[in-house]
């Protein structure tokens, strides 16, 4: 059976198996990098509390860096399959050698300005006295290393493109392993600290680069890596930027978010509250990452169908992805509700972190079971060419509604008031998105009668 034939007619339960169960294992291998890294830290003696305060106030700069390899990576990706659908090899070959050469001046530039005011970048983004230190011990070494990180996100997204998820799985798995492997040498054997956690994960990143430059250089690569290709063109980087900027500007905005948060955590709590805020960041990528693998399933089913005009498929889809979501974040949900103590000693024992976080853990995450339908959605208006509303959809519980309420809530509530900034933004944008989804399905509806009116009209005409 065709591939597109496949698309139209096999059963949309076993399509989303099939396309998602990848995606996820990958989305979790990636999730691993920052999880075993906190992981680690947070049980360095003594000082694992303020360690992981440290790392939770470098995490917009993570999210940064994650920005720019989406840029370049997710950019590149779609414009070599574009271009490898329209037989022009030589312009996707093209592309991976810009990448390279992006991701080169990027993380150069981000090393350098990162380096130079990384004191005023800290404490803007909710550093102490306490914290500082930790802070920079993390981000130096991160920094000095960003250059791999953007190269080894961007080029694994590329793999994909050249026709081999396989070996963009492969790469990523063995850079997790081997970061989990280093972690615990560089911070326990070595008593590296925190600064061990941070090169562990450098060299990881870096382990994985060189593993797709063998791949596209002497591996069997459809496309290959060429010298003459590193040569930047400027239509070849607006092409890049045009699909890149969407997920760009959605992780520079989580940024901003967690600039907010970590401001309103020390000014309302403590050093210890942004250490919490860590850990419930990392609880709750472990029940996110599954769904964005089945978003990244759904895309190409919903897409096809939607296209074919079988609006009753990609209805269908979009349904069944929400109830795959909606039972993952119920089983997190009610996990974290009962045994908040638990996930939490992952991380740390410390009482008054332990207290801290568990209490934020349940108001902060209180309406995880019915947050499916969000992020789901944001994969439904992408895969139907709807980009504006994909973002807007994507935007609403990160930036449009959380900012607010994590500047409002606490001038009532306190420190509480910053939990309740993320339930509260949760339940508003799912609402929202039910209102949004059931006008869309109302116009497939109309849609889907109409084609139906005049189907019997072209058979006549033909």
């Amino acid at each position: 059976m065709s591939n597109q034939k496949y698309l139209a007619e096999e059963s949309i339960g076993k399509l989303l198996l099939k396309y998602s169960i990848p995606a996820i294992i990958g989305m979790l291998v990636n999730a691993l990098y920052n999880i075993v890294d906190r992981m680690f830290i947070g049980r360095i003696p003594e000082v694992g509390s303020l360690a992981l305060t440290g790392v939770g106030i470098t995490m917009p700069i993570m999210s940064i860096l994650l920005a720019f390899g989406m840029l370049i990576g997710i950019g590149s990706t779609a414009n070599i399959s574009l271009n490898l659908g329209r037989g022009k090899r030589d312009v996707a070959e093209k592309l991976i050698g810009n990448s390279v050469t992006l991701s080169l001046i990027v993380g150069i530039a981000i090393t350098a300005i990162g380096l130079i005011f990384l004191n005023p970048i800290l404490n803007i983004f909710g550093a102490s006295a306490n914290t500082l230190f930790y802070a920079k011990e993390y981000i130096t070494v991160i920094l000095i290393g960003s250059t791999f990180n953007i190269l080894s996100f961007a080029l694994s997204s590329t793999v994909r493109a050249d026709g081999n998820p396989q070996m963009a799985s492969f790469t990523m798995i063995v850079g997790c392993i081997t970061n989990v492997i280093l972690d615990y040498v560089f911070v326990f054997v070595f008593n590296m600290g925190i600064k061990g956690a941070a090169l562990a994960t450098v060299i990881s990143q870096a382990l994985t680069f060189f593993i797709i430059l063998f791949y596209y250089t002497k591996g069997k690569s459809n496309l290959k890596l060429k010298t003459q290709n590193l040569k930047l063109e400027k239509s070849l980087i607006m092409m890049t930027f045009a699909i890149g900027i969407a997920p760009f500007a959605t992780q520079i905005a989580n940024s901003l978010v967690q600039v907010v948060a970590n401001n309103a955590l020390k000014t309302y709590g403590n050093d210890l509250a942004i250490g919490a805020m860590t850990i419930i960041s990392s609880l709750n990528m472990v029940f996110m990452m599954p769904i964005f693998g089945i978003n990244q399933g759904c895309q190409p089913i919903i897409g096809f169908n939607y296209g074919a005009r079988k609006f009753e498929r990609a209805k269908k889809t979009f349904i069944y992805a929400t109830i795959a979501a909606t039972v993952i974040c119920t089983i997190g949900g009610i996990l974290i509700q009962l045994f908040p103590q638990v996930a939490i000693s992952i991380f740390n024992n410390e009482a008054e972190l332990t207290e801290l976080a568990v209490k934020g853990l349940r108001i902060y995450l209180l309406m995880m079971p019915i947050v499916g339908i969000n992020i789901v959605a944001t994969s439904y208006y992408q895969s139907v060419g709807k980009a504006k509303m994909s973002m807007f959809v994507s935007l609403l519980r990160q930036v449009i509604l959380l900012i607010p309420f994590t500047l409002i809530l606490p001038t009532f509530m306190g420190l509480d008031g910053v939990w309740a900034a993320g339930a509260c933004a949760d339940l508003l944008s799912v609402v929202i998105t039910i209102i949004l989804i059931a006008k869309e399905f109302k116009s497939l509806n109309k849609l889907a009668i109409k084609e139906n009116m005049e189907a019997p009209l072209d058979v006549v005409t033909n």
